[in-house]
């Protein structure tokens, strides 16, 4: 397969941290557009080349860990952060049959492509891509997590 045009890792595999961490999503609580939980931020997939910050890798179902299933959302599906949750805007249904996550395909450039396809959002290697901005983070207007 080809390769995506940089690489993306999870944040807790580069030695990096996010720039304030009151900023930091990992851990939150990700809803859908209907307000119902979609499970927890356990990740974030960043561009080697530029740091920011291209999925969410969103851990849900299971009991104490185990059992548990990944699914990852592109940053373009959130629609605000607030001191609760991650909002975004799919539901659990469109979540559920998204590309399964697989680790080993991070860096191929057809998963990416699946994904943001399947979301509907234009890659982030493509032509014309502008990334995306949030309305509300925390406490108050601010971008994506810095790192």
């Amino acid at each position: 397969m080809e390769k995506t045009p940089t690489t993306l890792r999870p944040l807790g595999d580069t030695g990096r941290t996010v720039a304030d961490p009151a900023e930091d999503v990992r851990g939150m609580t990700v809803l859908d557009s209907a307000g119902e939980d979609l499970g927890t931020v356990d990740e974030l997939l960043v561009d080697d080349g530029t740091t920011r910050v291209h999925f969410l890798r969103i851990t849900h179902g299971g009991l104490l860990g185990f059992g548990a299933s990944a699914s990852l959302v592109p940053v373009e599906a959130v629609t605000a952060i607030d001191e609760d949750a991650v909002h975004v805007d799919v539901d659990q249904e469109r979540v559920a049959g998204a590309p399964v996550y697989d680790p080993d395909m991070t860096d191929e450039i057809g998963y990416y492509e699946s994904l943001y396809g399947f979301y509907g959002w234009m890659p982030f290697w493509a032509g014309g891509y502008a990334y995306p901005e949030l309305p509300v983070l925390r406490s108050g207007p601010r971008e994506h997590p810095r790192l």
